[in-house]
C-alpha cells in the first residue's frame, strides 16, 4: 500500500502548484507587454505573491510538524539526493522569489498594494541599483522556478510511468490505488 503525504499537505501542494503556475504565466506575461494588460496582471502578481509566501511558509511548518512518507526502498542514492535537493530548491525559491519582488518593489519606491486599504511597508531602502539587481534576481529566480517546477514534474511523471513505484500516488487524492 502506498503511504501517503498528511490531507492538509496534499491540499496545499496542489494549490500551490496550482498558483505557482499561474504566476509564472502572469509574471511572463508583465514582461511581454507595455499594454493596460501589464498594469492589471501586475496587481494580481503582487498579491498572488504575497499569498504563495504566506502559504509556503505554512507548507514548511506542516512538512516539518508531519514528516512526508519515505521514499521507496529500491529508489538509487542519487535519485533521493536529487529529490531532496529539488523540493528543498522548490521551497527556497516559493519563499524569496515573493521576498525578492517585494524588495524590488521597495527599491523602486512602489507602493506594495494587496488589496484597497492593504499595503505592506517597504522591505529595502529607495535606490535605483539596488532596485535594477533586485529586478534581475526576481527575474533569473523565476526561471529558475520555472525550470525546477518542470524538473519535479518531469520527476514525478517518471516515478507514475516508467518506476511506477507510487511516489506520485503519495500526493494524489481519492482512494489508493494499492489499497
Amino acid at each position: 500500500m502506498t503511504e501517503r503525504f498528511w490531507l492538509p499537505a496534499r491540499i496545499l501542494h496542489w494549490l500551490m502548484a496550482v498558483l505557482v503556475i499561474a504566476m509564472l504565466f502572469i509574471g511572463a506575461g508583465m514582461v511581454s507587454t507595455v499594454s493596460r494588460t501589464h498594469e492589471w496582471l501586475f496587481a494580481i502578481h503582487k498579491p498572488l505573491g504575497f499569498t504563495i509566501f504566506v502559504l509556503v511558509i505554512i507548507r514548511l511548518i506542516v512538512r516539518l510538524v508531519h514528516k512526508p512518507p519515505p521514499m521507496p526502498e529500491d529508489m538509487p542514492g542519487w535519485m533521493r539526493h536529487a529529490a531532496t535537493l529539488s523540493h528543498w530548491l522548490l521551497y527556497a525559491l516559493m519563499f524569496f522569489l515573493p521576498l525578492l519582488g517585494w524588495s524590488t518593489l521597495s527599491a523602486a519606491g512602489y507602493p506594495i498594494q494587496l488589496a484597497p486599504h492593504v499595503h505592506l511597508p517597504p522591505i529595502a531602502p529607495h535606490n535605483l541599483a539596488l532596485y535594477t539587481f533586485l529586478r534581475d534576481a526576481h527575474g533569473f529566480g523565476a526561471y529558475l522556478l520555472f525550470f525546477t517546477y518542470l524538473t519535479h514534474l518531469g520527476a514525478a511523471l517518471f516515478h507514475h510511468l516508467v518506476r511506477k513505484d507510487g511516489v506520485l500516488a503519495s500526493m494524489l487524492f481519492g482512494k489508493d490505488p494499492a489499497g
